[in-house]
């Protein structure tokens, strides 16, 4: 049974390289509906072999050794069963949305070769078992997502490219520097609840200390956490827009992710509570919420003032984590799953407005309610989830981080930390709310054309009402998801 932990690692990887070398030469039709069915099986069968793995019991499987003492090392735990059930939400809602989509973007083998290749990393970086095995998942994850912000083949878009893999390369980089400190303490063992360097500590906290620093810079590069946070609005607006909703909603989870395994599995958040690290980490995180919001605040672009949400969202997640303490953590896990299924769905969202109705910036979607009203509701609801207001998921993550800064009994961050989030709450409502407004009402003076309101395909529509539905049902029945969530921070912060 260990065995089928590589079958969603493969398979995607598989289906991905046989897309990228495909020749079909039948009819457009034919071949359409050939990739169309490759692609949905591989991403189906993945998904519900993994799901599967995942939800019955921990399992592990270990291959070659890259270094001496570090094998490749699979292992499934109550992390992983999050993000690799997250992951195959995601991928699946946006891979549908892509079908009819990428039509007109053109390049389908080449977009969908690439996108299972993302989808089988992401789920090797979710079973990782160690330190090496992570890293090697997580360059790969940005080797293979690169060609989906460079699609468009525009000068924009391979300016956007190189700028995600510069910061995703230096970011990696940090990471190594911190592995290599570690591994010489913790031997290359597997990942354990509360971290694994023990007595290996002693003496060496100065150094260790600095280490983990590095890394989290280097790891938080790929979640959007200043000062490496620049290439999230300049990659997100040029990518196709599915590529965009796995972009913010998937792949900056990888960072997240990565920095989970680093203070909670590897050195333990004792390491790190009450010293400098933790403070410079609160203060980076906090920058970050607050100078995502207020840009995005500022930006007109659509995509591009979501790709600004993104730098503010994914550091509520970050702000969580670092306060080391059980509600903290609680709110950063519940957050992470809030802000993967709003944000992909408003990118989404995002596609129609672009492609149906040629929509680009904000102040061009006044009246948009009229000719896509289902499309518009679902966003009204992924943005009052953004914001925070009940009952969406959005509402639970944010109040578990509030209570979680103020019970921390930090000086100073116990109360900015709250502040902050509050002022980037309202940020949030100013820059997602009035579209929805001006949308739904766009005055006496505005006058719509005639022979814009067209029917949506139903992978246009299906995605983006389920994770819509997602969005208010896992606020109002949250028993199962904070269930998993406590059982999980209560293991890492017993």
């Amino acid at each position: 049974m260990d065995r089928l932990l590589m079958v969603p690692i493969l398979l995607p990887l598989f289906s991905g390289v046989l897309l990228l070398l495909s020749s079909v030469k039948a009819k457009a039709k034919m071949r359409r509906g050939l990739l169309w069915g490759v692609v949905m099986t591989a991403l189906s069968v993945s998904a519900a072999v993994a799901l599967a793995l995942v939800w019955t019991g921990e399992r592990s499987l270990q291959l070659f050794f890259l270094l001496e003492d570090a094998p490749v090392f699979f292992r499934t735990d109550g992390i992983g069963r999050l993000f690799v059930t997250l992951f195959s939400v995601l991928f699946l809602a946006a891979g549908l949305f892509s079908l009819p989509y990428m039509k007109h973007e053109g390049g389908e083998e080449r977009f969908f070769g690439f996108y299972l290749l993302v989808y089988g990393m992401l789920v090797g970086l979710s079973f990782s078992g160690n330190l090496v095995t992570m890293y090697l998942f997580f360059e790969l994850v940005t080797v293979v997502s690169f060609p989906l912000v460079l699609h468009n083949g525009t000068r924009e878009a391979v300016m956007a490219a190189l700028k995600y893999f510069a910061y995703s390369m230096c970011g990696a980089y940090g990471g190594l520097f911190g592995i290599f400190f570690l591994h010489r303490c913790s031997a290359g063992a597997a990942f354990a609840a509360g971290g694994v360097l023990g007595e290996a500590v002693k003496g060496r906290e100065d150094i260790l200390l600095a280490a983990v620093f590095v890394m989290l810079v280097g790891f938080g590069a790929k979640a959007g956490m200043f000062p490496l946070h620049a290439w999230l609005p300049t990659a997100h607006p040029v990518a196709p827009s599915p590529a965009s909703a796995v972009l913010s909603g998937a792949i900056t989870k990888a960072g997240v992710l990565a920095v989970i395994r680093v203070v909670y599995y590897v050195t333990g958040p004792e390491l790190l509570r009450g010293t400098w690290v933790q403070y410079a980490w609160m203060t980076l995180a906090l920058v970050t919420v607050f100078m995502g919001s207020l840009l995005a605040y500022r930006e007109q672009r659509f995509k591009k003032r979501l790709a600004y949400s993104t730098v503010s969202q994914v550091s509520y997640i970050l702000f969580g984590l670092s306060l080391l303490t059980p509600l903290g953590l609680q709110g950063a896990l519940l957050h992470t799953v809030a802000h993967g299924v709003i944000k992909s769905g408003l990118f989404l969202v995002a596609g129609v407005f672009l492609a149906r109705y040629g929509c680009e910036r904000a102040d061009q979607l006044v009246g948009i309610g009229k000719k896509a009203p289902t499309v518009l509701w679902c966003y009204t609801l992924f943005a009052l989830g953004l914001v925070g207001i009940p009952p969406t998921i959005g509402f639970l993550s944010k109040w578990y981080l509030a209570e979680g800064a103020l019970s921390a009994g930090l000086p100073l961050f116990s109360y900015l930390g709250p502040v902050i989030l509050l002022l980037s709450a309202l940020m949030t409502a100013g820059y997602l709310l009035p579209v929805a407004l001006r949308g739904f009402f766009p005055g006496s003076g505005w006058q719509a054309q005639a022979g814009e309101e067209q029917a949506m395909p139903f992978c246009f529509w299906l995605p983006i009402l389920f994770l819509a539905a997602l969005t208010v049902l896992l606020g109002v029945f949250p028993g199962f998801l904070t269930d998993s969530i406590g059982s999980t921070v209560q293991q890492l912060l017993h």
